[in-house]
């Protein structure tokens, strides 16, 4: 049954040809996999996933939950800081927990006993096509940058995490700074277990040199004797999922303006963090009818993106926005009581499953 618009579409077929390059990587090189559920963590699908992925990994003590009781296997855990009750929460759920900082390993050290301990490390490169999201930014507080202190509480820890991309689909960019990596931790790499080199890394991207990326992963962990561990968000769930919307209004304002039932801020927030449009598959520079295309909220900047549409827009047109999943479904919000997208998945074998419907009932649960 396909629920009213808005609602997000997760096709399971497109899921997969992502989850088979991962596999693919697993089987090539060993590195294994554990899916980001900061950026998706919508567990209607995990049956599939957790075929193909090795575990997860997790922000937050909740996150961390959700990885043990709804996907199983391996549960990583990091964050920028812990309280007490975080550690200890996370620690009933979680095979590895990774400390941002030396103050934070050393004070929750004794709360984490019994699992791998590691460390992230900055190690002052990186990637990424935005200063809001690069880990190695200017005073950045992700990780430990300075080898010194990294030197001084090796025995406390069995791995470490390098998380320095974002969106990162240039091969010979990851090459040069793995081979910087190597050189400049070398003897800290030879002491350890395991070797997290984060996400950000696009390698599901069509064209991208998987081959020359699992040879690169198989040499790095053949060198230093680690178990090399991928996380996984955006690269597993890419071109996935379509947030399907409708056309409500259409106005001028000496351009054509379609407004439809959805919003940026509530139901895509990262457009406007990044100020960057909604890709549309079947929209672009072929159409000859341009239209504005518009939230519903209250806020001016409600916008999607500029289009060019191949026919005229009308009330009840269909809209479709694609790349709907990572970093969208998990921030999706109730900015001005707008109803939330539903949740649908097209099954593999095509069938079409409504896996939940938000109601006032949520709404009204969520305010107090």
């Amino acid at each position: 049954m396909i629920p009213e618009t808005p609602y997000y579409l997760i096709d399971e077929r497109k899921l997969l040809k992502n989850l088979k390059i991962i596999k693919h990587v697993r089987d090539a090189c060993g590195a294994k996999s554990v899916l980001a559920l900061k950026c998706f963590s919508a567990w209607c699908v995990f049956d599939l996933m957790k075929k193909y992925m090795d575990g997860t990994t997790s922000s937050s003590p909740y996150e961390a939950r959700l990885g043990h009781d709804k996907f199983g296997k391996e549960v990583h855990a990091y964050s920028v800081a812990y309280s007490q009750d975080d550690i200890r929460e996370v620690s009933r759920f979680c095979d590895k927990i990774i400390f941002n900082s030396v103050s934070q390993l050393k004070a929750l050290y004794s709360y984490a006993r019994g699992r791998k301990i590691g460390l992230r490390v900055n190690p002052r490169v990186s990637y990424s096509h935005f200063e809001l999201a690069d880990p190695a930014r200017k005073f950045s507080r992700l990780g430990v940058a300075d080898k010194k202190t990294l030197s001084q509480v090796m025995e406390r820890i069995s791995g470490v995490m390098f998380h320095f991309n974002c969106e990162n689909d240039d091969f010979r960019n990851f090459s040069r700074h793995l081979d910087y990596i190597g050189r400049e931790y070398k003897d800290a790499l030879k002491k350890l277990e395991w070797v997290s080199l984060g996400g950000g890394l696009y390698f599901t991207k069509p064209g991208y040199p998987v081959d020359k990326f699992c040879g690169k992963l198989k040499e790095f962990s053949r060198r230093f004797k680690v178990q090399v561990y991928l996380e996984p968000g955006e690269s597993a769930i890419t071109n996935c999922t379509e947030l399907v919307t409708k056309v409500l209004d259409i106005v001028r304002n000496k351009i054509d303006i379609a407004i439809v039932d959805a919003s940026t801020e509530a139901h895509m927030l990262d457009l406007l963090i990044y100020r960057i449009a909604a890709k549309m598959d079947n929209a672009g520079g072929s159409g000859r009818f341009k239209y504005m295309v518009a939230g519903c909220s209250c806020l001016a900047g409600d916008i999607f993106g500029t289009y060019n549409f191949k026919s005229r827009l009308k009330t009840g047109s269909i809209i479709r926005f694609s790349d709907a999943a990572g970093y969208t479904m998990v921030k999706k919000n109730w900015f001005n009581g707008l109803k939330m997208p539903a949740i649908v998945v097209k099954k593999l074998d095509g069938s079409v499953k409504l896996v939940r419907r938000f109601t006032y009932k949520d709404f009204v649960s969520d305010m107090a």
